[in-house]
């Protein structure tokens, strides 16, 4: 078991950055891909950014591929996504996921542990 808590929401204007922090306990972190997540209001959950176990390979979405950094820190596991150049449409709630699975995609269903999520909001 994983438990996630995310943290580093908040209200900013366009072309702003934000941090946001996902803290684990439990089972080991680094054995773990760890994933973003974002839900803006009437859609789905989509995919934004993943990084390995390791921190050597992360993904993303190429809605957010150069302004985004996914990290991590398994010392303190913790995983990071560094937002830059943020615009209105990053408005979303954020979750951090879990994945115990050795090959991972963008589908949220290969994500065994969620976190409670923290808004994102990007005025204009």
């Amino acid at each position: 078991q994983v438990q996630l808590v995310e943290s580093g929401g908040g209200l900013v204007q366009a072309g702003g950055s934000l941090r946001l922090s996902c803290a684990a306990s439990g089972r080991t972190f680094s054995y773990y891909v760890m994933g973003w997540f974002r839900q803006a209001p009437g859609k789905e959950r989509e995919f934004v950014a993943r990084i390995s176990w390791s921190g050597g390979s992360t993904y993303y979405a190429d809605s957010v591929k150069g302004r985004f950094t996914i990290s991590r820190d398994n010392a303190k596991n913790t995983v990071y996504l560094q937002m830059n150049s943020l615009k209105p449409e990053d408005t979303a709630v954020y979750y951090c996921a879990a994945s115990a699975r050795m090959i991972v995609t963008v589908s949220e269903y290969e994500y065994d542990y969620w976190g409670q999520g923290t808004q994102v909001t990007v005025s204009s």
